[in-house]
């Protein structure tokens, strides 16, 4: 992989970009439905996939007609996740060898995440790489998910840059687009919980990589 030179910053999603961890939420959302007698509908991770934690609350709320409140189901997802991203969750087996190279040139980076900050924190710490990024931002404290640009351009704000000397890089569609959309230079990332977009991923982003 090489960004082009104007790039003086990377940031990066973190659940199927530098964590291999959407094995987790396919299991969460099928255990948190099962328990309301629902199964999980095949459309139902990518719908949620690229929203903020509250906004994928209430999507689920509408959707299945549910009587919890936002604050129920995320306060339910937390409980079943947070402990797994503090010991469990590991990195993609490149994704140190790629912020250690981007780190080498001076490139400044960022996690841009829909996990809360009692998940991403912890799993940065327990895989050792919290060193690398100059900032982390969550949809949850921007208040908008990754079908707007809010979260991308706080954190390009954060590493004092403009988006297009930012590179995105991002496992779904949704937030390819998105990314693209407000001037930044995108790198899709293979993850096989995407692999029914791959082919429109790569169409859409500027580059596209494996960190497998």
């Amino acid at each position: 992989m090489k960004l082009p030179d104007n790039i003086k910053g990377a940031i990066f999603d973190l659940d199927g970009t530098l964590l291999d961890s959407m094995w987790i939420w396919a299991d969460i959302d099928k255990r948190f439905l099962s328990r309301r007698g629902i199964e999980v509908p095949p459309d139902y991770m990518g719908k949620v996939g690229a929203m903020s934690y509250r906004q994928a609350a209430e999507y689920t709320i509408a959707r299945f007609g549910l009587s919890d409140t936002p604050e129920d189901l995320m306060t339910e997802w937390s409980e079943m996740a947070v402990g797994l991203y503090a010991t469990e969750l590991k990195l993609k087996p490149k994704t140190e060898k790629i912020l250690n190279a981007l780190k080498g040139k001076s490139v400044k980076l960022a996690v841009c995440t829909s996990a809360t900050p009692e998940m991403c924190l912890p799993a940065l710490k327990n895989n050792g790489v919290e060193k690398f990024f100059d900032a982390v931002v969550t949809t949850l404290e921007i208040g908008k998910g990754k079908e707007f640009p809010d979260v991308y351009l706080a954190a390009a704000e954060r590493l004092n840059l403009p988006p297009a000397e930012c590179a995105v890089f991002e496992d779904t569609l949704r937030a390819v687009t998105t990314a693209k959309s407000a001037g930044f230079y995108t790198v899709g990332v293979r993850d096989k919980f995407s692999a029914a977009d791959e082919r429109e991923i790569k169409c859409t982003a500027d580059d596209f990589v494996c960190f497998e």
